[in-house]
């Protein structure tokens, strides 16, 4: 029963009619067949809807168990284990807690200690560490070593896949952008070079140079020496120049 005096109607087919007072809404409804249902109640005014209140509780149950079934519910596993366990034992031990962890749940990894073995209890956190090791893998510590009582402990979490596999994504996509990436240019001094890998232009100071300038030093045979012009006396050039 709606108490209120006015409130904000929405019809069947979606479209808002306004504010107007209760009882005009429940005549609306009542006209169509159907049912006023407050489905805000905390606004001002509060808003109602005219639909089938039989179909509107319907598709609430139906909605809540799609959620549920979305929501995977994570259990708690525990294997526990003894300070002079076998190795043996621990493996197989530990295959178990790994099967756990790839479904998903957590795992509650228990030493428990006996008699004077509670002296040493750097062993059982030695040996919960080890055990955490193996399983790298599948699962993260969640929760250090603890000793509560005669008992120590710690917790594992399931590895998230899809995070994982996230990474793994975008680590490829990477590479492929790094193998597509052109490579740098040449430095400015670098040699250029033609097909076949020769230098086409020597530096000076080359053995190239040297040989070329020691060719234009060398002197011409005596047959191909040219006449050097003998210089005239100081005393011959002044009379030519009268």
């Amino acid at each position: 029963m709606i108490r209120i005096r006015e409130v904000r109607v929405i019809d069947d087919e979606g479209q808002q009619l306004g504010v107007m007072p209760t009882f005009k809404a429940l005549a609306l409804a009542q006209e169509k067949g159907l049912d006023l249902v407050e489905v805000a109640p905390t606004a001002v005014p509060p808003v109602c809807r005219i639909l089938d209140y039989g179909h509107y509780k319907y598709e609430l149950q139906k909605r809540d168990r799609e959620a549920k079934k979305k929501q995977k519910s994570q259990t708690f596993k525990e294997i526990r284990l003894r300070v002079k366990i076998d190795v043996n034992d621990l493996r197989t031990k530990t295959r178990r807690a790994a099967g756990f962890l790839d479904d998903g749940d957590r795992v509650k990894v228990t030493v428990q200690f006996r008699g004077r073995e509670m002296s040493h209890a750097n062993l059982g956190r030695d040996l919960l560490l080890r055990a955490a090791e193996m399983l790298t893998e599948h699962g993260t510590i969640e929760r250090q070593p603890l000793l509560e009582g005669r008992s120590m402990y710690i917790v594992m979490a399931p590895i998230d896949r899809k995070l994982e596999k996230k990474a793994e994504e975008a680590e490829t996509i990477g590479d492929l952008v790094a193998a597509r990436t052109p490579q740098a240019a040449q430095p400015a001094g670098a040699t250029p070079t033609t097909g076949s890998g020769s230098a086409v232009e020597q530096k000076p100071g080359s053995s190239a140079a040297t040989e070329a300038d020691d060719e234009r030093n060398e002197p011409a045979p005596e047959g191909e020496r040219q006449p050097q012009e003998s210089p005239q006396p100081q005393g011959q050039a002044q009379q030519g120049t009268k």
